[in-house]
């Protein structure tokens, strides 16, 4: 009961290091991601760190389980290391007793990645695109900003106002630029007020100014100059609905469906608490640890081994969205291989330890008979 305590605090308080560790290299990594895609104007600025939270709940799982796999070497590779592994072999102990302590510490961790494959994580992908949209819709609805250049609708237009006030809504001396289908057409304004239409569209009102449209590059263009101009700068506000795709699905949408994206997608959410399981286990052969040797071999095993076990998800849930492999039971062979490797490195390692001159004797006389 004292080792089960000991271990299960151990274990906790690693994970718990561990998870921070890597959520933040992550976290900081996704957030320069994310701060590019905004200088680029494929995402609105005041929405990179709620996107940044809902990739945070959508990559928990993963995350989860690497904190499991990671906690479980590091702890169990320190024992090793300071002997205290020996002692519990002398006691009677063997390797294949420390998977129920280490199970009792992985599967609650497990069934929150059940939780976060199955519900939460579609929740979030659904919310995230969501959310992107409509703030979106709300950097057009404010494009004007006084003084500076203002792309909006993905860079067909581009707008320049000198002053604006709030109270009216009145600008002066308006620069606008709109591409369509390679016609750039330039406009330039005294004043102009922004106000919205009967059906809710915000429009800009322009008064006193010229139109240039043409080509670029091209000396055939037509001028036009206007008294009152009425520009549509957005639309109406609407409620944004963008397309769900298997990421965003529910889980009982993906069971009832045909489709190899939506079955790929199943099996992806299913694998990960299983595979969170067959980690642990695995990582318990790969903490082997000779102390004597001085070398952290079976960290470079144990990085090996996970990334095997990635690709090969990787790969069967590729075949199964192409569809390669018709049903989502076909990504199993990843997990029965890196189940079948775990016990064998088990037994391997269970197997009592004889002198070296006893094993070439057993050998030899193997081949003789």
């Amino acid at each position: 009961m004292l080792f089960q305590k000991s271990l299960n605090r151990e274990l906790t308080y690693t994970s718990i290091g561990v998870f921070s560790i890597l959520f933040a290299i992550l976290l900081s990594t996704q957030t320069i991601n994310m701060l590019g895609r905004a200088a680029r104007g494929m995402i609105a600025g005041d929405a990179i760190f709620a996107l940044i939270g809902f990739w945070s709940i959508g990559f928990f799982p993963v995350l989860m389980i690497l904190t499991i796999f990671v906690s479980v070497i590091v702890v169990l590779t320190r024992m090793w290391r300071e002997q205290e592994m020996a002692v519990w072999m002398a006691s009677g102990k063997s390797l294949a007793d420390w998977i129920g302590p280490v199970m009792r510490f992985a599967v609650p961790l497990c069934l929150l990645v059940a939780i976060g494959t199955t519900v939460v994580e579609p929740w979030a992908a659904q919310r995230s695109k969501e959310y992107a949209e409509t703030m979106k819709q709300r950097e057009d609805m404010t494009a004007l900003s006084p003084g500076i250049f203002k792309e909006a609708a993905n860079g067909e237009r581009v707008y320049f106002i000198e002053s604006y006030s709030v109270l009216s809504g009145a600008t002066r001396n308006v620069f606008v630029q709109l591409t369509r289908q390679g016609e750039v057409s330039s406009i330039f304004a005294r004043e102009g007020k922004l106000s919205f239409d009967a059906e809710g569209n915000r429009t800009l009102v322009l008064q006193d100014g010229r139109r240039y449209s043409g080509e670029p590059g091209s000396a055939n263009y037509e001028v036009m100059e206007f008294k009152r101009y009425t520009l549509k700068v957005t639309e109406a506000a609407k409620q944004v609905h963008p397309p769900v795709d298997s990421e965003g699905r529910t889980t009982l949408e993906l069971l009832g469906s045909q489709n190899p994206a939506d079955r790929a997608e199943l099996a992806w959410r299913l694998s990960l608490p299983l595979c969170g399981i067959i980690l642990a286990l695995l990582a318990i052969p790969l903490s082997h640890y000779n102390p004597r040797a001085g070398h952290a071999y079976n960290l470079v095993f144990a990085l090996g081994a996970y990334l095997l076990y990635q690709n090969l998800l990787w790969l069967l849930r590729d075949a199964i969205g192409s569809g390669k492999i018709g049903t989502a039971l076909g990504i199993l062979p990843a997990h029965l291989i890196m189940l079948a490797l775990a016990l064998l490195l088990l037994r391997y390692h269970n197997r009592p330890a004889r002198p070296m001159l006893q094993r070439l004797k057993n050998l030899l006389q193997r081949q003789s008979t």
